[in-house]
């Protein structure tokens, strides 16, 4: 019988200490609000698009307000592509993608600034990384493989079953650095 007892208080507590390590929150080191958790490159044949994607976790709670605003490299030369995203205070992450991309070269690192504004605009974080694809975009097709709201094969590809048209995507590409 006080075996049994003993048991259940043992059990009890590592129940209790588990939920108090679970409430735990990595507070971060000074200054620091967020860290990249995850970043690549989504290519979607289907609808011949490839995209930048970051994904940030918060390290402390997120305040109202708090916005990211991102710079990716445009594979394409020019200026940055800029995204500035709303970050909610209950999300466990953020993920933020950037508008259809042209030119991505395979092994090549893209610059991507990551700044975290608070609700009056101010720069709390700083985040500097780099990206490179697995994959060139020659591997999409020049043209979504599919059109419409039923998915019916797309009638600018008719005759080019393998989505590249003899005018490729229609887009000057810059020279590999």
């Amino acid at each position: 019988m006080p075996e049994r007892r003993f048991l259940r208080t043992a059990i009890a507590l590592s129940a209790l200490a588990l939920m108090g390590l679970a409430g735990c929150r990595d507070s971060g080191a000074e200054g620091e609000h967020f860290e990249l958790s995850g970043r690549l490159f989504v290519f979607n044949y289907r609808v011949a698009t490839v995209r930048y994607m970051v994904t940030l976790r918060p390290l402390k709670p997120v305040g109202e307000g708090e916005v990211a605003v991102v710079n990716f490299e445009n594979p394409a030369g020019g200026e940055a592509i800029a995204v500035r995203q709303k970050i909610w205070p209950l999300s466990e992450k953020v993920t933020i993608e950037s508008p259809p991309l042209e030119c991505v070269a395979k092994d090549r690192p893209y610059k991507v600034s990551i700044v975290i504004e608070g609700a009056k605009g101010e720069a709390m974080q700083v985040i500097e990384t780099t990206m490179v694809s697995s994959q060139d975009q020659s591997v999409l097709p020049d043209k979504p493989l599919v059109a419409g709201p039923f998915y019916d094969l797309n009638p600018e590809l008719k005759g080019y079953p393998d989505g590249h048209l003899p005018g490729g995507r229609g887009v000057n590409c810059p020279p590999p650095a």
